[in-house]
């Protein structure tokens, strides 16, 4: 297992996002590039990639204003306390 960072800059990477999570891969995605280009490209890319990584049984968090972190099935994110 490893652990990569991309900056997500449109909506055409979103399959190769979802080939690295479910090759083992846990995602850190810089999510600035595309916010700054189109708010509603981001909102779709986060709702479909949602959907895939809760499907595999994988898991997925904002991680600050920044980024978003996507797992795969087996890697839970600990979001402390309640």
């Amino acid at each position: 297992m490893y652990l990569k960072a991309i900056p997500l800059k449109n909506l055409d990477q979103i399959s190769t996002i979802k080939d690295e999570v479910s090759q083992n891969m846990i995602v850190i995605l810089r999510i600035t590039p595309i916010a700054q280009k189109n708010v509603q490209e981001l909102k779709k890319a986060i709702e479909e990639l949602y959907g895939y990584v809760s499907s595999i049984g994988g898991d997925i968090v904002r991680l600050g204003d920044e980024r978003v972190v996507l797992t795969p099935p087996g890697v839970k994110i600990w979001r402390g306390l309640s």
